[in-house]
């Protein structure tokens, strides 16, 4: 009798593993997604911005782009590794 709290606990453990593991999976990467959004609104101010910034427009441009670039790198290396 004494086995029996054992492996009710172990399956309890379990099935909380198991769904740990499935929201992971299923949720993605909702800071790294709010993030692009958010970049990706940044750069369409910047093009409606008007030009005649002394450069700082394009140079932001820039940096947004790359900073696009960068999340979504991110994203793909996590999905691809977990």
């Amino acid at each position: 009798m004494r086995r029996r709290p054992f492996w009710f606990c172990l399956l309890v453990l379990l099935v909380l593993l198991a769904g740990y593991l499935a929201g992971c999976a299923t949720t993605g990467q909702p800071h790294m997604t709010a993030a692009l959004d958010e970049r990706q609104a940044a750069r369409q101010e910047l093009d409606a911005a008007e030009a005649g910034k002394g450069g700082h427009r394009a140079r932001a441009m820039t940096l947004i782009d790359d900073a696009i670039t960068q999340v979504r790198e991110g994203i793909d290396y996590a999905a691809a590794t977990h």
